[in-house]
């Protein structure tokens, strides 16, 4: 498998405050990587800074070989709770990073309406935000990442608000989107759960100053029953390895 991710000796401080501590591991091609850890051990500052939201203190880490950059290379995001613009429509809300990335109108207008019909909002694209529900917004918001195409797409705990319900529909929307497309995905969850059912390897963190504890490849067969043995035992792993106290 080709290495997709590089992260080589990752050190975040803020001020005094070591946050991310000497941090390294690859994530292959086509990884659906999840990320977990104790709360507030620093999940999200790990994420921002492969965006480039915070300038790391030391380390590298590069994607296909240079050093990550979202001004040049192909990185979508996908945020906890709803990111789409209420002044657009669904249509061009999805069409949006194609907008910023110059893409010719007609094959705009191909990938937004492929990644509409994917994610089931083509009778809504002509809709604004404020007519659509939780679940629809987010959707939304998957298909926007998806459009781009994108060579990695990085996800924020973008289920953490919602019901099980609706995170179980949008989670088997995720991958069956990920199957399709191949995209290279790195998931932060504070959910083991949600990191068992989606994964196919799982980054354990430890708690501040955060280091890498262990990744696990998860081998469970698809679509996953978190009713079995298999699926409960590996939960009840990880959430071992995440306990500090």
């Amino acid at each position: 498998m080709k290495t997709k991710v590089e992260v080589k000796n990752l050190t975040k401080k803020f001020g005094d405050l070591l946050v991310l501590d000497n941090i390294s591991f690859n994530v292959e091609q086509g990884d659906l990587l999840c990320v977990v850890g104790p709360t507030g051990c620093g999940k999200t500052t790990f994420l921002n800074s492969l965006t480039k939201i915070y300038e790391a203190t030391s380390g590298q880490i590069l994607l296909d070989g240079e050093p990550v950059d979202p001004r040049r290379q192909n990185i979508s995001y996908i945020f906890q709770g709803d990111s789409t613009m209420p002044w657009l429509t669904v249509a061009q809300n999805v069409g949006f990073g194609l907008d910023i990335k110059k893409v010719s109108k007609s094959r705009r207008e191909e990938l937004v309406n492929k990644y509409l019909d994917v994610v089931g909002l083509t009778k809504y694209k002509d809709y604004y935000p404020n007519q659509l529900s939780t679940s629809m917004l987010q959707r939304v918001s998957i298909a926007r990442a998806f459009a781009t195409e994108p060579d990695l797409l990085l996800m924020d705990e973008p289920y953490g608000q919602l019901d099980m319900e609706l995170r179980f529909h949008l989670e088997d929307e995720l991958v069956r989107l990920w199957k399709m497309t191949g995209t290279t995905v790195i998931f932060i969850t504070h959910n083991i759960e949600e990191a068992v059912y989606l994964s196919n390897r799982i980054m354990i963190l430890t708690n501040k100053p955060t280091s890498v504890k262990r990744i696990m490849d998860n081998e469970l067969p698809r679509p996953r029953d978190v009713t079995s043995s298999k699926f409960v035992e590996l939960r009840n792993e990880v959430t071992e390895l995440i306990k500090w106290w």
